[in-house]
């Protein structure tokens, strides 16, 4: 007979995360992350995807020494855009860290939910220009199910056996931390006992680069890339677009602690909410960032007193930056300068649709390792962000309750609670 299931003080299943894969400009590995994360080393450089001398925006944080044929057949790889690849890899490290065995008896029970913010741009212009040059016998048969938003979903599964829920969230730069949220909620109400879910990004391409840079919200400090992601630094000048994946292993609690995983960390909040003000900026007063923190918080069933750190959104655009402090003293009220806050954006520059999958990782291991990663890169205060940024070291602390953001175009907004078991 099985344990009855640990219960919220709402009577929800609880949820732990027992598996973490992550892939990034700073390590193909959770560990190689960490480990650059917490020395604070970047992973910015010149584009050498494409020549990129024409743009405005000449740096990236690119994927290094990726080999899909790690992770997939021949065969197999050239049907699936690159965000594919990078989630497939970053699902196995999770599912292989967690010892989770998916089988006959519990493969319903075992889900899916995997997003991408833009998903297989690369694959489009590819077979675009194909199309121009050669025509459209050229047009491979697995051009759709190759660039398809939901496909790292379909494949995990397939490769997995996991028969559960299978689903993908497409919200902008929300999409991971919504998808995990989302799975969080799967396993509180019964529809799963296992999910894996995040989100993966690739789209170091010429339409991506351009198209950012046509709306400036890139940085242009082409000639210093690895400084040039510096959030709430008086000189950042905008983000730097990164690639990569983060996916997480989530479980029922009891169930977890019944075949001895090890537990990161407990997930005990999930926020939404949505700015209802512009495609692609946050009203000057935090509203949209404040509520969907203030949601998350009251989800879980904690006070703002209880926030030990909070890794943020912090993009490194001016007015980003800026207003995400707003929301933090409306949250944090008097101890808002004394929570400590940062971006690991300033070390992989922006994962989009992956950042908050990544993201939440990383804060899962801060929880469990009691290390603070840094923000790199700042050196100018701005009088208008005065917060404690946990600037250019890495810091020992011990967190109760952490926070990590995420917003997208569109108004669109996520908050994660994480809790230290």
């Amino acid at each position: 007979m099985t344990s009855a299931p640990l219960l919220d003080g709402r009577g929800r299943r609880r949820v732990v995360v027992t598996g973490i894969g992550l892939l990034s400009p700073v390590g193909l590995t959770t560990r190689e992350n960490w480990e650059s994360l917490k020395a604070g080393r970047s992973g910015i450089g010149p584009i050498t995807r494409f020549d990129a001398a024409d743009y405005a925006c000449r740096i990236a944080g690119e994927v290094k020494g990726f080999d899909p044929a790690a992770v997939l057949d021949k065969k197999e790889i050239k049907k699936f855009d690159t965000f594919i690849h990078y989630a497939v890899s970053a699902a196995k490290e999770a599912v292989a860290s967690s010892g989770l065995s998916v089988t006959e008896e519990n493969a319903e029970r075992v889900g899916v939910c995997v997003g991408s913010g833009i998903g297989g741009l690369p694959l489009i212009e590819e077979t675009h220009k194909k199309l121009l040059e050669h025509g459209p016998r050229r047009i491979s048969p697995f051009f759709i199910p190759g660039l398809i938003a939901n496909m790292s979903s379909g494949l995990i599964s397939i490769l997995t056996g996991a028969k559960g829920p299978n689903t993908a969230t497409v919200t902008a730069c929300a999409t991971s931390a919504h998808a995990i949220g989302d799975a969080v909620n799967m396993i509180r109400h019964g529809v799963a006992d296992a999910m894996i879910c995040g989100g993966t990004e690739s789209v170091v391409t010429p339409l991506a680069i351009g198209g950012f840079a046509a709306m400036r919200a890139l940085s242009t400090r082409n000639d210093d890339p690895q400084a040039a992601s510096r959030p709430w630094d008086r000189d950042r000048d905008g983000f730097v677009l990164g690639e990569g994946a983060g996916i997480l292993v989530l479980e029922e609690m009891e169930r977890a602690r019944a075949r001895g995983a090890e537990v990161f960390c407990e997930v005990v909040g999930y926020g939404l909410s949505g700015d209802a003000y512009h495609i692609s900026a946050p009203s000057d007063d935090g509203d949209g960032p404040f509520r969907v923190m203030r949601n998350c918080l009251l989800d879980a069933a904690a006070s703002p007193d209880e926030v030990d750190y909070v890794n943020a959104h912090g993009t490194s655009t001016p007015h980003g930056d800026r207003i995400e402090t707003v929301a933090l003293k409306r949250l944090l009220g008097e101890r808002a300068r004394s929570v400590p806050v940062s971006s690991t954006k300033s070390m992989t520059g922006h994962l989009l649709g992956a950042a908050g999958g990544y993201e939440a990782g990383v804060l899962a291991l801060a929880i469990r390792d009691g290390v603070l990663p840094p923000t790199i890169n700042y050196v100018t205060p701005d009088p208008d962000c005065d917060l404690d940024y946990v600037p250019n070291q890495a810091r020992e602390a011990t967190v109760r309750v952490g926070l990590t953001n995420s917003f997208g175009f569109g108004g669109t907004n996520a908050c994660l609670a994480m809790r230290r078991v």
